[in-house]
């Protein structure tokens, strides 16, 4: 909600021409004309673009389906014990026999087999809202660029998709990491996830400054593009968390 709420001030305040588009502007410009070498500007600013940010997130997809992959051909639940259950087909019958439910045993346990794939396919799916919901924003607010970009063939700069692509694959990438099983040496230890959370900040304030110091972007652009990103990455961790750990049930 907060993400949602910053972005609908900053897209009043640019559509509308407010104080804070004219500081947005004086910011840019004085930004473009910095001592921030253009050489490393541009590097960071790469790394927006779709044909290095997407192989790095269909990366992470694989690299985290591998366990899984490899047992299911093993012929058990990923993660989950064997197909019948953690304790194989006389260990269900001996908890339904105690009054449990084999039914439940076995769903949740056969719910593994099938929604092993949910985290890498959800993270793909949210990649793919990025344009659709960055384009049409672009087009009905139809910001003019920097100077730079006056010769562009459209007027439609805010926000910044090159920014958002960044912000959602490579937060992808480290919730992925994050969530990956049968990976206690990276994302287990104690500040794994601080070191992913601190890479991917570093990333994408790279990926900003690089856009504004390049004259591709004005700040507000980005800014707007990484509460986009807020949201997407919020969504993905709350359908994994329904479809993946619940079995698709909504239960726990």
């Amino acid at each position: 909600m907060l993400c949602l709420l910053l972005f609908a001030l900053l897209t009043w305040q640019v559509a509308a021409h407010g104080a804070l588009r004219t500081l947005d502007e004086r910011w840019g410009l004085a930004l473009s004309a910095s001592a921030v070498p253009a050489p490393v500007a541009q590097f960071f600013a790469d790394l927006g673009n779709a044909t290095v940010a997407l192989p790095v997130l269909l990366a992470a997809v694989a690299w985290t389906l591998r366990p899984a992959v490899r047992a299911a051909r093993r012929g058990r639940s990923p993660g989950r014990g064997t197909a019948a259950g953690p304790h194989g087909a006389q260990g269900t019958a001996e908890v339904a026999g105690r009054g449990g439910s084999a039914r439940g045993v076995l769903g949740r346990s056969g719910g593994g087999r099938v929604r092993w794939w949910v985290p890498g396919l959800a993270a793909v799916c949210t990649m793919l809202l990025v344009p659709a919901v960055v384009v049409p924003v672009k087009v009905w607010i139809g910001r003019p660029g920097p100077p730079r970009m006056a010769g562009a063939p459209h007027d439609g700069f805010f926000p910044s998709g090159h920014a958002a692509t960044a912000a959602v694959a490579y937060g992808l990438v480290a919730l992925l990491l994050l969530h990956a099983r049968r990976r206690p040496g990276l994302v287990r230890r104690a500040r794994g996830p601080v070191i992913l959370a601190a890479c991917v900040a570093l990333v994408n304030v790279g990926v900003g400054l690089g856009l504004v110091r390049q004259g591709y972007h004005w700040p507000l652009d980005v800014a707007a593009s990484w509460c986009l990103s807020g949201v997407l990455l919020t969504l993905w961790s709350a359908g994994r968390a329904r479809w993946y750990e619940t079995g698709g049930t909504g239960r726990s």
